[in-house]
């Protein structure tokens, strides 16, 4: 097997982080936006929605130092192209592309181009092309350029020691987004008991749904109404869903098990706790324990888990 060098792998599992990480903040802006469409006056138009953008992103305090207010037009300026901010799509594809760049002998030709042309247009975007393009058909087309990356790593790559790395940099930073997600809109979303089971509440977990492309998947999974506990479920529990947290640490551990080592003994033990917790796991035990308590105990040990996976094999950051 190829030994990879740690700069080599840091670079690898941050451009797939990366990547991914500019995919979600597309797909969590798609869907604030839909909400836009509820009824005016009700409680999810009340600037509640890009809130939780930015609690989701892990971007308020940065945002709140720089702007009044988490209106739509603010947030979405900070969250798009603002080079300022280390967390903005902008931001994010130029990182990536950096890391990219620094790793270009050991990428194909095809991952390059992919990301490079993507670098190359978000770079030449302003706010008046932003806002003529529109913004659904940007966060559409950053969501379709990270299909293309992915899509041609996975079709032109070596399966060695740098294909594990950068999939699982894809597959750590999935798991977090989807725990956030489904975690920011149960525990803030929903300001008022009374909206539980109304229409905006049905709109506001069909919206959830199609945020990480599961509206469909749910119904063929379900075969039946939307519901909190089943919505639930296939984000968390069902390893047929490619982006539930369960599906995620199939993954983990496989790949880490192929990298393997002496050095990655603590993470693999910490991706096996993990992936016992989420295929021996209950939806209904979840829910009666707390899915706030259960989300942010995820979301710390995924977290652990990837600075467990940054000390054993990469650069120190």
């Amino acid at each position: 097997m190829t030994i990879v060098l740690s700069r080599s792998a840091d670079h690898l599992y941050w451009m797939s982080r990366l990547i991914e990480r500019a995919e979600n903040t597309a797909r969590i802006l798609d869907v604030s936006d839909r909400m836009g469409l509820l009824p005016a006056g009700s409680e999810s138009t009340s600037g509640g929605e890009w809130d939780a953008v930015l609690e989701i992103t892990g971007d308020a305090a940065n945002f709140h130092a720089r702007f009044p207010e988490a209106t739509a037009a603010n947030v979405i300026s900070h969250m798009t192209l603002d080079p300022e901010n280390p967390s903005s799509i902008y931001s994010l594809v130029r990182a990536a592309r950096e890391n990219a760049r620094a790793e270009r002998v050991g990428i194909t030709t095809e991952m390059w181009e992919a990301l490079n042309s993507t670098w190359l247009e978000i770079s030449d975007l302003t706010a008046a092309k932003l806002a003529a393009r529109g913004y659904r058909n940007f966060f559409d087309w950053i969501k379709e350029r990270s299909h293309l990356f992915r899509g041609s790593s996975v079709a032109t790559m070596l399966r060695d020691e740098r294909y594990h790395f950068l999939r699982l940099g894809t597959f750590v930073e999935r798991a977090d987004n989807t725990a956030r997600i489904l975690d920011v809109k149960y525990h803030i979303l929903l300001p008022d008991i009374s909206d539980v089971g109304s229409a905006i509440d049905h709109f506001q977990w069909g919206a959830l749904l199609r945020s990480v492309s599961a509206y469909r998947n749910y119904h063929h999974a379900y075969k039946q109404a939307i519901t909190p506990v089943k919505v639930a479920d296939l984000l968390i529990f069902n390893s047929a869903f490619p982006r539930s947290l369960h599906s995620c640490h199939n993954e983990i551990v496989v790949l880490l098990d192929e990298i393997s080592g002496p050095r990655g003994g603590e993470a693999a033990r910490q991706a096996g706790e993990l992936h016992a917790m989420l295929h021996y796991g209950r939806i209904e035990a979840v829910f009666q324990h707390g899915l706030h308590e259960f989300l942010s105990d995820f979301i710390n040990r995924n977290n652990r888990l990837s600075s467990e996976i940054q000390s054993a094999y990469l650069v120190a950051q």
